[in-house]
C-alpha cells in the first residue's frame, strides 16, 4: 500500500513542486489584480487549491499520453506509468477524481467561471497530445496552465477584462520560456523517438529565440503596468524578473542539461519577483 500511495504521488508530481509554483504565480498575479489588491479568501482558497489538483491532473495526463515514449528517456523511464508500478487505468481513474475536486471548487464561484471551467477542462486533458502533432505544445501548455487568469477574473468581477487576456498573453510567452529551457534538456532523446518541441523547432537558434521571448514579455509587464497605472514596486519587480531572465541566459550559454534544467528552476522566482511587485504597490496605495 505504501508503494502504491508513493507511485501515485510520484505520478502526480508532488515530489516536485516547481509546476505548482509555476501555476499558482500568474493565477495570484490575476487574483490581485482582478481584486485590486484584495481579492476574496473565498477565491485565494479555491484557485490555489484548484491549481495544486489541475496541476496534478495535467502532469497525470501528460503520463499517460507518453506511457510508451517515457521508458526510452533518461529523465522520464522512472516514472509510476513508465516503470509499471501504476497501470493506465489507475492513472485514468486519478484523473478523473482530481477533475471533480476541481470541479466542486468552480461549483463554488458564479456561472462564468463555471463556463470557463468547462474550456480549462478540455485543455487539460488534451495539452499534453499536441507534442505529437505540433512543435508549439509549450503554446498549449501556457493556454492550458494558464486558464485560470481568466476564471478568476470571472470569479472575482463576473467579467473578464482585457487585462486578464493581456496576462494569459503573458503567461503564454513565459511557459514557452520555462517549458523550452525544460525541453532542452530532453532535446537529443526526444528527437530519437519522434516528438516535437519548440527546443527542436528553433534548434540553434533557441538562445536567441529565448531573447526575443524574454524582451517581448518584459515590455508587455511594462504595458500593463502602465495601463493600470501602477506605480513603481511593480516596475522594481519587472525589474528583478528581467535580471533573473539575464542570468538564465548566461547559465545556459552553453546549452548543458544540468543547466537548461537550473534556469527552468529559477523561473519560479521569477514568477516571486512579479507577484511581490504587484502586491507592494497595492499594499502603499
Amino acid at each position: 500500500m505504501i508503494l502504491k500511495l508513493n507511485a501515485y504521488w510520484r505520478l502526480m508530481r508532488f515530489d516536485r513542486p516547481i509546476g505548482i509554483l509555476l501555476l499558482l504565480w500568474p493565477t495570484l498575479w490575476a487574483l490581485w489584480i482582478a481584486g485590486e489588491g484584495s481579492p476574496s479568501a473565498k477565491n485565494i482558497l479555491i484557485f490555489c487549491t484548484g491549481v495544486v489538483l489541475m496541476r496534478a491532473a495535467g502532469c497525470i495526463m501528460n503520463d499517460v499520453a507518453d506511457r510508451d515514449f517515457d521508458p526510452h528517456v533518461e529523465r522520464t523511464r522512472s516514472r509510476p506509468l513508465a516503470s509499471g508500478e501504476l497501470t493506465v487505468r489507475e492513472a485514468v481513474l486519478a484523473f478523473f477524481v482530481l477533475m471533480l475536486l476541481a470541479f466542486g471548487l468552480v461549483l463554488m464561484t458564479n456561472a462564468l467561471t463555471i463556463k470557463l471551467a468547462f474550456a480549462g477542462a478540455a485543455l487539460a486533458s488534451s495539452y499534453p497530445f499536441f507534442k505529437r502533432w505540433t512543435h508549439f505544445p509549450q503554446v498549449v501548455l501556457g493556454v492550458a496552465f494558464g486558464w485560470g487568469i481568466p476564471m478568476a477574473f470571472a470569479a472575482e468581477t463576473g467579467q473578464v477584462a482585457f487585462a486578464a487576456w493581456l496576462i494569459l498573453l503573458i503567461n503564454v510567452l513565459w511557459s514557452v520560456i520555462y517549458d523550452t529551457l525544460y525541453a532542452m534538456v530532453d532535446r537529443e532523446d526526444d528527437i530519437a523517438i519522434g516528438l516535437k518541441s519548440t527546443a527542436i523547432l528553433f534548434g540553434e537558434s533557441d538562445l536567441l529565440v529565448l531573447r526575443i521571448l524574454k524582451i517581448i514579455m518584459t515590455g508587455l509587464l511594462l504595458w500593463l503596468g502602465l495601463m493600470l497605472q501602477f506605480s513603481w514596486p511593480w516596475f522594481v519587480g519587472v525589474a528583478v524578473a528581467a535580471l533573473l531572465f539575464v542570468r538564465q541566459q548566461y547559465k545556459v550559454r552553453q546549452r548543458h542539461r544540468d543547466r537548461c534544467f537550473e534556469a527552468f528552476l529559477n523561473n519560479n522566482w521569477v514568477g516571486v519577483a512579479i507577484f511581490a511587485g504587484l502586491f507592494v504597490n497595492y499594499l502603499i496605495h
